[in-house]
Protein backbone atom coordinates (compact mmCIF):
# COMPACT_ATOMS: atom_id res chain seq x y z
CA UNK A 1 0.00 0.00 0.00
CA UNK A 2 2.93 2.54 0.75
CA UNK A 3 4.38 1.67 -2.44
CA UNK A 4 1.76 2.45 -4.46
CA UNK A 5 1.33 6.05 -2.48
CA UNK A 6 4.89 7.01 -3.18
CA UNK A 7 4.92 5.68 -6.86
CA UNK A 8 2.07 7.72 -7.10
CA UNK A 9 4.12 10.87 -5.40
CA UNK A 10 7.02 10.77 -7.59
CA UNK A 11 4.91 10.77 -10.54
CA UNK A 12 5.75 14.42 -13.04
CA UNK A 13 3.90 16.81 -12.38
CA UNK A 14 0.11 16.94 -13.88
CA UNK A 15 0.66 20.20 -15.98
CA UNK A 16 3.38 18.14 -17.75
CA UNK A 17 0.84 16.61 -20.04
CA UNK A 18 0.21 20.25 -21.32
CA UNK A 19 3.51 20.98 -22.98
CA UNK A 20 3.77 20.94 -26.62
CA UNK A 21 0.13 21.98 -26.75
CA UNK A 22 -0.15 25.01 -28.97
CA UNK A 23 -1.37 27.97 -26.40
CA UNK A 24 -2.89 29.83 -29.70
CA UNK A 25 -5.54 27.11 -30.35
CA UNK A 26 -8.14 28.03 -28.07
CA UNK A 27 -10.47 25.85 -29.72
CA UNK A 28 -9.46 22.86 -27.90
CA UNK A 29 -9.79 24.14 -24.61
CA UNK A 30 -13.57 25.59 -25.12
CA UNK A 31 -14.59 22.33 -26.64
CA UNK A 32 -13.01 20.10 -23.73
CA UNK A 33 -14.82 22.52 -21.39
CA UNK A 34 -17.47 22.45 -23.30
CA UNK A 35 -17.59 18.33 -22.86
CA UNK A 36 -16.80 18.60 -19.32
CA UNK A 37 -19.80 20.62 -18.68
CA UNK A 38 -22.15 18.03 -21.08
CA UNK A 39 -20.89 15.05 -18.49
CA UNK A 40 -21.18 17.20 -15.28
CA UNK A 41 -24.89 17.78 -16.25
CA UNK A 42 -25.37 14.40 -17.28
CA UNK A 43 -24.17 12.93 -14.22
CA UNK A 44 -26.38 16.00 -12.14
CA UNK A 45 -29.69 15.13 -14.37
CA UNK A 46 -29.15 11.38 -13.89
CA UNK A 47 -29.19 11.53 -10.30
CA UNK A 48 -32.06 14.08 -10.58
CA UNK A 49 -34.37 11.52 -12.70
CA UNK A 50 -33.23 8.25 -10.40
CA UNK A 51 -36.56 7.29 -8.14
CA UNK A 52 -39.23 8.17 -10.02
CA UNK A 53 -41.97 6.17 -11.01
CA UNK A 54 -41.57 4.09 -14.34
CA UNK A 55 -43.65 5.56 -17.36
CA UNK A 56 -43.96 9.22 -18.63
CA UNK A 57 -41.39 10.35 -21.22
CA UNK A 58 -39.33 7.21 -21.26
CA UNK A 59 -42.08 4.54 -20.97
CA UNK A 60 -41.97 1.38 -18.72
CA UNK A 61 -40.33 -2.17 -19.81
CA UNK A 62 -37.52 -3.59 -20.69
CA UNK A 63 -35.96 -0.96 -22.79
CA UNK A 64 -36.64 2.36 -19.79
CA UNK A 65 -33.94 2.49 -18.54
CA UNK A 66 -31.48 2.43 -21.62
CA UNK A 67 -33.81 5.17 -23.30
CA UNK A 68 -34.10 7.50 -20.29
CA UNK A 69 -29.80 7.15 -20.01
CA UNK A 70 -30.16 8.43 -23.96
CA UNK A 71 -33.09 11.20 -23.14
CA UNK A 72 -30.92 12.62 -20.30
CA UNK A 73 -27.70 12.72 -21.89
CA UNK A 74 -29.41 14.66 -24.85
CA UNK A 75 -30.72 16.86 -22.11
CA UNK A 76 -27.34 17.23 -20.90
CA UNK A 77 -26.12 18.14 -23.88
CA UNK A 78 -28.20 20.40 -25.37
CA UNK A 79 -28.48 22.01 -21.86
CA UNK A 80 -24.47 22.81 -22.30
CA UNK A 81 -24.66 23.57 -26.41
CA UNK A 82 -27.27 26.08 -25.05
CA UNK A 83 -24.67 27.98 -22.82
CA UNK A 84 -25.33 25.46 -19.85
CA UNK A 85 -24.40 26.79 -16.09
CA UNK A 86 -21.10 28.88 -16.80
CA UNK A 87 -18.94 25.57 -15.14
CA UNK A 88 -17.72 25.11 -19.21
CA UNK A 89 -16.48 28.95 -19.03
CA UNK A 90 -14.81 28.49 -15.76
CA UNK A 91 -13.15 25.11 -16.61
CA UNK A 92 -12.03 27.10 -20.44
CA UNK A 93 -10.35 29.57 -18.27
CA UNK A 94 -8.22 27.32 -15.85
CA UNK A 95 -7.30 24.92 -18.68
CA UNK A 96 -5.98 27.94 -20.89
CA UNK A 97 -4.03 29.27 -17.73
CA UNK A 98 -2.61 25.97 -17.27
CA UNK A 99 -1.53 25.79 -20.96
CA UNK A 100 0.03 29.11 -20.46
CA UNK A 101 1.83 28.00 -17.45
CA UNK A 102 3.33 25.07 -18.88
CA UNK A 103 5.15 26.98 -21.69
Amino acid sequence: MMEAVQANSAQKDPRSVLQGIDGSNKSAAKKAAKEFEAVFLNNMLQMMFTGLEEGGTWGAGNGAEAWRGLLVNEYAESIADAGGIGLADAVERELLALQEASQ
